[in-house]
């Protein structure tokens, strides 16, 4: 059965920060795709933890049918599983784990009891040294490293309750000699970019290092947003954000690694240096949680997501709220409302441009910081920006400027890569080859996406030699006829 279409339509760019949403069981078809786009999504997301190559192919052509009845550019994310750190099995199925008890997780596959259990990684009893946490089963079990051995390690019980078969380890203070990238990743990787997907979210991030790995696989065929959720990836995060062109705050494992305190301070962090460096950033995991059941988020949910975007970010993102939720179409609508009721506040503008970043000794950024500037000086209506690779439409994006940017390309696998910027909405043209037509071409866009009307004042951005990437260096500033 398909969602009802109950939601207001808006214009395109009736907002700026955009919409991540999780494809799943509980969207059905195309018509369902199509209301959720709708509602403010701007790219969704296959979850390669769940379901089969086949229910991703084909919610991939739902996606990119709607694209073409639509006609506006959709981007689609696969989000690679990555390691799953698991104990094994017990002989009764589960056992109870009290305070202070001692516990051994080792190498023999034995089935455990409550004194033991297999830790089927090696890596992990590597890794760890006396004194060092392990948590389980989402961090509800905490265990503490007294004595560490070649075949396994002892603990002692500081956190205890009921631990069950195969239930999830995390090992916040140890960075574990292991690729994010698993067999059935790559098996899943290859099949995403054969399938033709924009982006691609690598879980498991730890060091620089794993970015070049999975760069060596995409080889280029997507973009590559890494998904910060280890202590470690946090201490390189900058030197990780500089190697991927994407980041995702992955609050889910982050909050179970670190102190929960601790999250949103790192979320600040995270969306300020990636702002500063002009890549964008997605805060993801339980955003409007309660939705999963609930027509109505919990009043806690609307000020979580309406903070995320007053800090400057991107991207927000809806997980199981529409993969596998009773309210997709509800949990949509509400995110867009929270987005424009932050973005339309009396000092949203104001508290971006005090924190906006240094700008680089360039042409480019020196052409972004004017259109900012002219943006909050003129009434614009819109920037218009020619873009090949799309890095000129994200530079002036980080600006974050008052007016929201019209990105025309050429290419529209750019145009589909930027749907998870601030701001940016782009559209495809092929006519965009000729230096006489820039100018008319873009007012005639505009008004057709209906971001213009005459009278309006329009800013243009462009460079020349025209139709060449990375020389953005002219600026025009029109009014439509």
């Amino acid at each position: 059965m398909s969602l009802p279409n109950t939601h207001e339509k808006t214009s395109k760019a009736d907002k700026k920060v955009k919409i991540l949403a999780t494809l799943g069981p509980a969207v059905k078809g195309v018509d369902d795709v199509r209301h959720l786009v709708e509602a403010g999504v701007n790219l969704f997301r296959l979850n390669f933890s769940h379901g089969e190559h086949a229910d991703h192919a084909l919610r991939y052509q739902w996606v990119r049918e709607v694209e073409r009845q639509l006609n506006t550019p959709i981007g689609i994310l696969m989000d690679l599983q990555g390691p799953k750190l698991r104990v094994g099995k017990f002989a009764d199925g589960k056992v109870n784990l009290s305070r202070g008890q001692a516990f051994r997780l080792d190498l023999d596959t034995t089935p455990g009891d409550a004194r033991r259990v297999n830790l089927p990684h090696p890596e992990i009893i590597e890794a760890l040294e006396p004194g060092m946490s392990l948590l389980l089963d989402d961090g509800r079990l905490r265990l503490e490293v007294t004595r560490k051995q070649n075949t396994g390690v002892d603990t002692l019980v500081s956190a205890g309750g009921e631990l069950s078969d195969r239930k999830g380890v995390n090992v916040p203070e140890a960075v574990l000699q292991l690729s994010p990238l698993t067999h059935k990743d790559r098996i899943d990787l290859e099949f995403g970019l054969q399938l033709g997907v924009d982006w691609v979210a690598l879980s498991f991030v730890q060091r620089p290092e794993d970015i070049i790995e999975a760069r060596e696989l995409i080889q280029g065929k997507a973009f590559l947003m890494a998904k910060i959720e280890k202590p470690s990836a946090v201490q390189h995060l900058e030197e990780i954000a500089r190697l991927c062109d994407a980041i995702m705050v992955a609050r889910g494992d982050l909050g179970v690694e670190v102190p929960a305190e601790n999250v949103p301070r790192i979320q600040k962090d995270i969306i300020r240096t990636c702002r500063q460096l002009g890549k964008p950033v997605v805060v993801a995991t339980q955003m409007l949680e309660s939705m999963r059941f609930s027509p109505a988020p919990t009043r806690a949910e609307v000020t979580d997501v309406a903070n995320a975007v007053a800090e400057g970010t991107d991207a927000v993102m809806l997980s199981a709220e529409t993969a596998s939720g009773d309210y997709p179409l509800e949990a949509v609508s509400m995110m867009a409302k929270i987005i424009r009721q932050v973005e339309n506040g009396p000092d949203f503008q104001a508290q971006l441009d005090v924190s906006r970043p240094n700008a680089e000794a360039t042409a480019s950024d020196a052409i972004s910081c004017a259109i900012r500037r002219i943006s909050g000086i003129l009434p614009v209506a819109a920037l218009v920006n020619y873009t090949e690779s799309g890095s000129s439409s994200l530079r002036a994006s980080r600006e974050r400027p008052k007016a929201p940017i019209l990105s025309l390309t050429p290419n529209i696998q750019t145009a589909r890569r930027l749907t998870v910027a601030w701001g940016i909405y782009s559209v495809v043209n092929a006519r965009l080859s000729k230096v006489d037509e820039i100018t008319s071409t873009a007012l005639e866009i505009a008004q057709a996406q209906n971001m213009a009307k005459r009278g309006d004042t329009v800013v243009i951005t462009a460079g020349m030699p025209f139709g060449q990437s990375g020389t953005t260096n002219s600026l025009r500033i029109e009014t439509l006829l």
